[in-house]
């Protein structure tokens, strides 16, 4: 393990590989980062300081979980996927591979992100300072692979987003999101219910 910090961060039973970074100092007065017991974290993983996971927090190669985040139990970060910093995830949430989540989002519990999707928080890279504000993804949410959400939008409780789908404004509860931009859908049976992460 290569840690800049003590090994009294991790709980018991954790798997860390030589080549993951766990406790990487972004600043000076940083705290060492709380790895929740029986977590494997793989090679080329970077968890920053002033993290907090749960038990079972578990990463893909080359994954990046940056400062201030707080993750719940049982979390799957996949290979080569970002967490920005500066944001909550429950429990029971699979990032899947090249997932991009960035600073100020809010991800509930049992929590579907299919590979490559993408979470977005500036409305106007570059042209204009505003606050940035990440989505909120609440609880039994699935988005599909490809998918990419805006800056400030809700994903409502158990919706579901189809691949490649681009969500612009919020998704009310128990509703199927689908196409470019987005057009709002009722749920179909075989999709209804809620997520078993």
């Amino acid at each position: 393990m290569t840690a800049t910090n003590s090994e009294e961060t991790l709980g018991e039973g954790c798997e860390i590989d030589e080549t993951a970074t766990v406790g990487y100092e972004y600043a000076e007065d940083s705290s060492a980062p709380v790895i929740g017991a029986e977590s494997t974290i793989r090679g080329g993983t970077i968890v920053y300081n002033d993290v907090v996971t749960g038990e079972r927090f578990s990463t893909g190669h080359f994954a990046l979980v940056r400062e201030l985040t707080t993750v719940g139990d049982d979390v799957l970060v996949g290979t080569k996927t970002v967490i920005d910093g500066r944001t909550e995830i429950g429990s029971n949430v699979s990032l899947q591979t090249g997932v991009y989540v960035p600073s100020n989002t809010t991800i509930g519990s049992n929590v579907f992100l299919g590979p490559h999707a993408v979470l977005t928080n500036d409305p106007y890279p570059i042209r204009q300072d505003v606050e940035l504000a990440g989505p909120t993804i609440e609880d039994h949410v699935s988005i599909g692979a490809n998918a990419t959400v805006l800056p400030g939008v809700t994903i409502g409780r158990g919706s579901f987003v189809a691949a490649g789908a681009v969500v612009t404004e919020d998704v009310p509860e128990e509703t199927l999101a689908v196409g470019t931009p987005a057009e709002h859908k009722p749920l179909p049976a075989s999709l209804q219910g809620e997520n078993d992460i």
